[in-house]
């Protein structure tokens, strides 16, 4: 049965897993051992390092989308390991982000990709039989596997089934073990009165004589004699059980003996079990993310520290082939989870609940507590206090406060939200992640503002967007919310001219004198980027950042900017993604000069690589209407005179079931087709060859409701 507070607890095991996951990211091996963490960082007890904005990371790729399969296959029927191949090809770009590319001869992510490429499907994809034994019980069987024991509380064997099919993927051996064991202890901490019933719960799940329980077993015999002291049963480890003994790269069974230490070290709390866990060195991240879902779901939102909570924001990146799916709202994310989790379970979903989840809007409504939604101020010096309350609920929810000190006329601070990012937010360029807005020029922003302000004149909010090229805010008509009550705020997103919005928000002043100065807390209780759509994507405003040219994620071939163009070069099936992933009626025009091949097309309605409808040139003088599901599909075919060299006007209607191309403002075919009825714009050739694009222009009538 589902528990009653179920969103939360699926809440706080998802930013356990990311604390842990950006604690261990900066000291991962080779070149961090775990001598060399101990002695530079002594006794952990926070973040090692000050990111901007963490990067991508396969740990949280993997829980992000391999289960996008409850969505696009298993969707009233059992999960099945073909499924979640389905999801590996379909989110994915060939080479880059997702997972480890290391070498389909070293990584165990990048061999079963290679093999679902080839037909060869899960599980057999990751079995040893195909792969041998070292590269299957690598230990990527049990990192991506944190979401199915959150979609399946206090059931435990039914989270390790889901979660060793998922793993079947790209592991066997040890590797489905360890896939068993880790969803299923996430599972168990939903009820658990303790550690040693969480791991005895994992322990049931998997064989008595394998090696990695014999390994559980050994880190809770060498607890039970050294009860104070991880670092003894870490050299343990590393004499008994170590890398030299367990081969190849990021081996499972080491990382199992870290993951037990430190759930039993660290007596259940959460700060102290992703602290040891990271101080143990070897796959860092890896261990850390593991153990912070299952302490995150065990001692629940009130077990996090703030000091590793904040600077999470409730927000990380991600790394798929939607760079609108990228950005990842831990709230809503979080309900997205267990919408699921309810349908997995049998049970009906709160009503309450189904209606705060709007899939393809920004919907921030602060329900959760110390909820943020990643917003943000831009001068802490006048606005030092940015946090979650239930003083002021909106909606009897909860809401963003924000206390604003002591502002004068000339003094201000923005208080906004962050749609989309660029390459400069970022320390690293790790996994390449790439971004599609989620707010566009024609979208409507509305918000519930109340001002308890205790002294000085009103404060004013003017609303604002950034353009991303220019840097610059573009302002619109400012407002005084009335003191005292909840204030409808709303605006349109003017347009920017070709380039994206990197900034949404209010600036917030007051026209106070020096005597009189503005105090007082201004509190969001509800936050929404709604409506249609219409833009221009100007390519001499974008830029070649993370591998791809913004805001577009591409797969396979190589994507230049040239001359104001975007420059293609295909290397077979080639694509282009970008836009809201749930924009329903599309239309997309482009204006696309052929240089060389038969294959130059606009795409529609895209859920993925290998889902999305294509239409344009087709051959030598002639058009098609495809369908890509898992192979292509020619719905239907005409006779269009083209010739490489020239430049042509395409444009693709797309309107509930209805598709038409026009090309240089002729309709050239109309087709019917139902299959997709939401996704992303972009561009894709099925075959080798050149092409420019420019003058892109979009518009969306909203949502799908999915």
């Amino acid at each position: 049965m589902i528990p009653k507070q179920y969103v939360e607890t699926v809440y706080a095991g998802f930013i356990g897993m990311n604390i842990g996951i950006r604690l261990g990211a900066p000291i991962e091996p080779v070149a961090w051992t775990y001598e060399r963490i101990r002695d530079v960082y002594g006794d952990i007890r926070d973040y090692v390092k000050p990111y901007k904005t963490f990067a991508a990371d396969d740990d949280a790729n993997g829980p992000v989308f391999f289960i996008r399969a409850l969505y696009d296959d298993a969707t009233d029927r059992e999960l099945e390991p073909e499924d979640v191949g389905k999801a590996w090809l379909n989110y994915a770009r060939e080479g880059i982000g997702m997972f480890w590319w290391g070498g389909e001869d070293i990584s165990t992510e990048h061999r079963a990709y290679v093999n679902l490429r080839k037909g060869i499907s899960a599980p057999r994809s990751g079995s040893i039989e195909v792969n041998g034994t070292e590269m299957a019980e690598q230990i990527g069987g049990q990192i991506f596997i944190d979401s199915w024991g959150l979609l399946f509380p206090g059931r435990a064997e039914k989270a390790a089934d889901y979660a060793e099919k998922a793993a079947s993927v790209s592991h066997d051996g040890n590797g489905l073990y360890g896939a068993r064991f880790m969803a299923a202890c996430i599972a168990k901490a939903f009820d658990a009165s303790s550690m040693d019933e969480i791991i005895a719960e994992g322990l049931r799940m998997i064989p008595d004589d394998s090696t990695y329980a014999r390994v559980v077993h050994a880190v809770m015999d060498f607890h039970r004699e050294h009860p104070s002291d991880f670092r003894a049963c870490r050299q343990y480890l590393e004499d008994h059980w170590g890398y030299d003994k367990y081969t190849g790269v990021c081996h499972i069974i080491p990382n199992a003996g870290v993951c037990v230490l430190a759930l039993l070290y660290g007596e259940g709390d959460f700060a102290r079990t992703v602290e040891i866990a990271s101080m143990c060195g070897w796959d860092t991240d890896c261990n850390a993310g593991n153990v912070g879902s299952i302490l995150g779901v065990y001692g629940g939102l009130a077990g996090i520290p703030d000091h590793y909570r904040k600077p999470i924001n409730d927000f990380i990146v991600a790394s798929s082939v939607s760079g609108y799916l990228n950005l990842v709202d831990f709230p809503t994310f979080a309900k997205e989870l267990a919408l699921l989790g309810y349908r997995l379970n049998g049970e009906k979903a709160p009503q309450e609940l189904v209606q705060r989840v709007k899939q393809g809007e920004v919907y921030f409504d602060f329900d959760l507590p110390g909820s943020t939604h990643g917003f943000r101020t831009s001068n802490p010096f006048k606005t030092p206090v940015v946090r979650h309350s239930n003083q002021r609920g909106c909606d009897g929810r909860g809401s963003l406060e924000v206390v604003f000190d002591r502002l004068v006329e000339g003094d201000s601070s923005k208080i906004y939200y962050k749609p989309f990012y660029r390459r400069a937010e970022f320390n690293d360029e790790k996994y390449k992640p790439t971004f599609a807005p989620l707010a566009y020029s024609g979208q409507t922003v509305s918000a519930r503002i109340y001002v308890d302000q205790w002294e000085g004149a009103p404060v004013t909010l003017t609303p604002y967007v950034r353009n991303t090229y220019t840097q610059e805010d573009q302002i619109l008509q400012a407002v005084t919310p009335v003191g005292g009550e909840w204030n409808d705020i709303q605006f349109v997103i003017p347009d920017t001219e070709g380039a994206m919005i990197d900034e949404i928000g209010w600036i917030l002043k007051s026209p106070s004198p020096l005597l009189n100065r503005a105090i007082g807390s201004l509190f969001i209780g509800q936050f929404r980027v709604t409506g249609s759509a219409e833009y221009k994507i100007d390519f001499a405003k974008q830029a070649k950042e993370f591998a791809s040219i913004t805001p577009f994620s591409h797969h396979r071939g190589k994507w230049e900017l040239r001359d104001g163009a975007l420059h293609c070069i295909a290397e077979g099936d080639t694509s282009s993604y970008s836009g809201n992933y749930y924009a329903g009626d599309t239309v997309v025009e482009a204006t696309i000069k052929p240089i060389s091949g038969t294959s130059h097309c606009l795409i529609t309605r895209a859920q993925g690589v290998m889902r999305h409808y294509l239409a344009g040139f087709d051959g030598p003088n002639s058009v098609s209407f495809i369908k890509q599901d898992f192979g292509t599909k020619r719905l239907i075919t005409a006779r269009y005179d083209w010739e490489l060299g020239e430049e042509y006007r395409l444009k693709l209607v797309s309107e509930k079931d209805r598709f038409i191309l026009y090309i240089n403002g002729d309709n050239v075919l109309e087709c019917k087709e139902t299959a997709y009825a939401h996704g992303m714009f972009g561009f894709g050739c099925l075959e080798d060859g050149e092409n420019e694009i420019k003058d892109v222009h979009v518009r969306t009538s909203g949502q799908k409701s999915v």
